[in-house]
This record gives C-alpha cells, sequence and structure tokens, in this order.
C-alpha cells in the first residue's frame, strides 16, 4: 500500500512538472508567426528571381535557340521548393547579375548558367 502511494505521488509529481517544462521550452505564437512569414518571404523572393531571369529577352532568346519552351520553364518554377528552389534561385541571381553587369553579350559561365537552370526547371516538370 505505501509503495503504490509514493508510486502515485512521484507520477502526480512528474505530470505536474511536464506542463511547466514544456511551456518553457516553446516560442511564443508572435515569434513562430514571424519565421513563417519570413519563410514564405524567401521562398517568393527566390521564385520572383527565377521569374526574372526569364522574362530576360537574352534567355527567352537562348531558349528559343536551343528549342526550350520558357512557358514551360516559368510555370515549372511554381512547382519548385526547398533546396532546389535555393539553388536555382541563386544560379539565377548570379546569372541576372551578370546579365545587369553593363555587359554587351552574355558570357559563356552565364550563358551556361541559364541553360542548367532552364533544363533543370524542365526536367523537374517532366518527372513530376
Amino acid at each position: 500500500m505505501r509503495t503504490s502511494v509514493s508510486g502515485l505521488v512521484v507520477l502526480l509529481c512528474v505530470l505536474m512538472a511536464a506542463p511547466r517544462a514544456a511551456a518553457q521550452h516553446a516560442a511564443p505564437p508572435a515569434a513562430i508567426d514571424q519565421a513563417l512569414q519570413q519563410h514564405v518571404t524567401g521562398v517568393d523572393a527566390d521564385r520572383a528571381a527565377i521569374q526574372r531571369l526569364l522574362a530576360r529577352p537574352e534567355v527567352r532568346a537562348l531558349a528559343a535557340q536551343i528549342g526550350l519552351d520558357i512557358r514551360r520553364a516559368n510555370t515549372a518554377v511554381a512547382t519548385l521548393d526547398g533546396a532546389q528552389l535555393s539553388d536555382l534561385a541563386a544560379q539565377a541571381r548570379d546569372a541576372e547579375q551578370g546579365l545587369a553587369g553593363g555587359q554587351g553579350s552574355v558570357r559563356i559561365s552565364t550563358t551556361l548558367i541559364i541553360i542548367a537552370l532552364l533544363v533543370v526547371i524542365l526536367l523537374i516538370v517532366a518527372i513530376d
């Protein structure tokens, strides 16, 4: 009997302490909302960077030369997420910076980035 009472007391102590421990480590709702908003903003910015690059006349001309459909690539951007999206957005920003840097012609590295970007987007669409 005494063992049962001791066990019950220990169990009640653990149950009473558990909510306090969980409450101390939980993030406030405002911090969670802010983190989610930052993530959504980052994803939107990444998609916008890719779409800006795809809208450039140089990229459209290059895609036409190699036979890639730019409309499919634009549509595919909406399906990208996670690491794929951030990697392609970084490449798109690099290519856009190279094109916007006052260069009269497209450098080979920028051209390769654009081609790789278009091919990866179309492969992702083909696989999905």
